[in-house]
């Protein structure tokens, strides 16, 4: 007692004479709380050098460790309106089920036997390539035809022109051959001239030497005459075969380019059955698509747009979906400084929500109702709520987790570090340090390696 007050209860009451005051009072009482305060120090040093595991908790829900088996909804990559409901809620779907049949809401595609349709447009195309190849055909024969034509042409202009060379040849040496008999007549009419001057001729031999002389000279110039016409007929023959080069040549060219002109609308023709067979392959699959199917088993979660005649827009969430066989995963957030700490393959203990549990975050081996867990991947960038995001996934060498879990529940996670003392984890814990920085022995293995 303090005895603050001048009233002092000590010397107004024997406290003796009571039990509680014999015993308190009584000199072995001082003897038995030494004891007590000696045990406690001797049990408190004692667990204070017992072994704490240092940990990183965290919070954080259930998910699937594949990306393909996260819970997802079902879009329609078209807009249109709810025709059919084949499903309820809560319903399991195989891979491929219809769910619901949707009708075309926009006016292009109203027709019921568009693609029929589209599909006969296709097939006339289609012959008028044909027609347009055969008429590609018929222009190659037309201009092998006058091809050949005017080979022939030109070797016969040719043959000509090699006929007119000779008959110049021929009429240029009977031409030389007048010019010899001119002066063969001019030498003998002047001889005949001197002759009857002298006495020796007569008058009527002078007239017959002359008149030979003018036949010669008549003779000379026809045989001129045939020259002149011969080596006009080479100049004709040369003519001839530039026309008819330049006839068939127009011909042949014409020919050409009524094929090229063919050729060319049987391209814009065969792009034209190709936009078709894009048009009539696209209106298929939009038929295809007016039946919503799930992408594989699962069960039906909720019907977000539900009711019949509904219109949407493509892309809208119609339907949501969850995979029957998932392989589950925990996903927690770490704060930026225990992410150093957090390793590939690292131990972790979970406790789901749900499920009781008596939790030693220092003793895991104690602690009842939490499961085991390894790291598997680590984000590489900060989350929105400031942390860094952890996946874990099942350890099979512990405790299978309960088939009762569901994607979306709730966690709570212990990143098992190092062993220390707990007097050593009280200290850290009272100067705000981190935990110590600790690998686990396979990473050590792996980077000695």
């Amino acid at each position: 007692m303090l005895n603050i007050s001048h009233n002092q209860l000590n010397k107004s009451v024997d406290l003796k004479k009571f039990k509680s005051g014999q015993r308190i009072f009584n000199s072995r009482y001082y003897k038995y709380f030494n004891r007590f305060l000696l045990a406690s120090a001797i049990i408190i040093g004692f667990i204070l050098f017992l072994p704490w595991t240092q940990n990183i908790s965290g919070n954080g829900n259930v998910t699937t460790l594949s990306l393909d088996q996260r819970p997802q909804t079902i879009q329609s990559p078209i807009p249109g309106r709810i025709e059919k409901w084949y499903v309820s809620e809560g319903n399991f779907v195989a891979k491929g089920d219809t769910i619901m049949q949707i009708s075309e809401i926009k006016s292009e595609y109203f027709d019921p036997d568009l693609v029929k349709r589209t599909a006969e447009q296709r097939s006339s195309k289609a012959q008028s390539v044909g027609s347009y190849e055969e008429k590609v055909k018929a222009l190659d024969r037309q201009i092998a035809a006058l091809l050949n034509e005017r080979g022939l042409k030109l070797e016969q202009a040719k043959n000509k022109l090699l006929q007119s060379k000779l008959k110049v040849k021929s009429d240029s040496i009977d031409f030389e051959a007048a010019k010899t008999n001119i002066a063969i007549a001019q030498s003998k009419y002047n001889r005949t001239a001197t002759l009857k001057e002298e006495g020796f001729k007569a008058t009527k031999d002078v007239e017959d030497a002359r008149l030979k002389l003018q036949e010669t000279e008549a003779k000379l110039i026809s045989q001129e005459n045939k020259l002149l016409a011969s080596r006009n007929e080479i100049i004709n023959a040369r003519v001839e075969i530039s026309r008819v080069n330049a006839m068939y040549a127009d011909k042949i060219s014409k020919a050409q380019s009524d094929k090229y002109t063919a050729q060319s609308s049987q391209f814009d023709t065969e792009a034209q059955v190709s936009k078709l067979d894009n048009a009539y392959s696209n209106y298929q699959m939009r038929n295809d698509l007016r039946f919503v199917r799930a992408p594989y088993d699962g069960y039906i979660n909720r019907a977000i747009r539900g009711g019949i005649g509904q219109t949407f827009k493509e892309g809208e969430n119609l339907v949501g979906i969850m995979p029957a066989n998932v392989d589950l995963a925990v996903e927690t957030y770490v704060a930026p400084i225990d992410l150093p700490l957090i390793n590939i393959g690292e131990k972790v203990r979970v406790q789901f929500d749900g499920w009781p549990a008596m939790i030693f975050s220092g003793w895991p081996d104690i602690s009842y109702g939490t499961y085991g867990a390894k790291v598997v991947a680590v984000e590489n960038f900060i989350s929105p709520n400031g942390k860094f995001r952890v996946l874990l996934a099942p350890d099979e060498d512990t405790q299978a987790w309960p088939e009762a879990i569901r994607a979306g529940s709730g966690a709570y996670t212990m990143a098992l570090l190092e062993d220390v003392p707990i007097w050593f984890e009280l200290w850290r814990q009272l100067n705000g340090f981190p935990p110590n920085y600790y690998q686990p022995k396979a990473s050590a293995n792996t980077k000695t390696k």
